[in-house]
């Protein structure tokens, strides 16, 4: 078989696809499990780049503003994320810190910041910014080590132990990671790699 431009290989089950060009609001499924494996231009890219930024606005609302509270009798405590890896930051605790800082906060910041560099100006029909393709490159790097949602799931787990122990009321921090999580995994599952860089390598032209 000798390579093609126009070949596209489904995601999930790897059936090879001959994908010429997709129209405008047109989505072309996998004949074979039904997988999304191209999207027109303008619904793709305009909702990963909304989906991105309303993602990175509710992350500055999770580094500070409160994410849990406890209240048992008299004793009340509340904190936000980056206050809590902060409490880690010394001793034998740091590199756990450090840690948490990176896979939770840092990285799945940077990826969406890199989307919203290398796709917002393709939204509007400008041409892509410099370094466009290296960011979008680097997006699909960090994808698998952006960790919000094992955050979340380490959460629910404690969630479930500390109930017995303490009155527990969640912050809007919580709710605003819980949102970011939803809003990850739906711009994912829609996200067309095809359509994506096809689109980028148009506009660079």
């Amino acid at each position: 078989m000798e390579p093609s431009d126009t070949l596209v290989c489904c995601p999930i089950c790897d059936a090879l696809h001959e994908v010429d060009t997709v129209e405008d609001g047109t989505r072309l499924r996998c004949v074979r499990c039904g997988t999304v494996i191209a999207v027109g231009r303008p619904e793709a890219i305009l909702r990963i780049v909304v989906l991105a930024s309303t993602a990175l606005i509710l992350m500055s609302i999770v580094v500070f503003y409160p994410f849990l509270e406890l209240r048992n009798g008299v004793f009340t405590s509340r904190a936000s994320v980056f206050e809590t890896v902060m409490s880690f930051s010394e001793g034998v605790m740091a590199p756990l810190s450090i840690a948490v800082a990176f896979f939770v906060i840092v990285l799945p910041v940077a990826r969406l910041g890199t989307l919203i560099w290398a796709l917002a100006p393709l939204s509007i029909g400008r041409a892509p910014l410099p370094g466009a393709a290296f960011a979008l490159r680097w997006a699909e790097i960090m994808k698998p080590w952006a960790m919000a949602e094992i955050f979340m799931v380490g959460v629910a787990v404690a969630l479930v132990k500390l109930a017995d122990l303490a009155t527990l009321s969640m912050g809007p921090a919580f709710w605003s990671f819980a949102s970011i999580v939803f809003i990850t995994a739906l711009k994912d599952t829609q996200m067309s790699k095809h359509s994506i860089w096809s689109a980028l390598d148009t506009a660079k032209r």
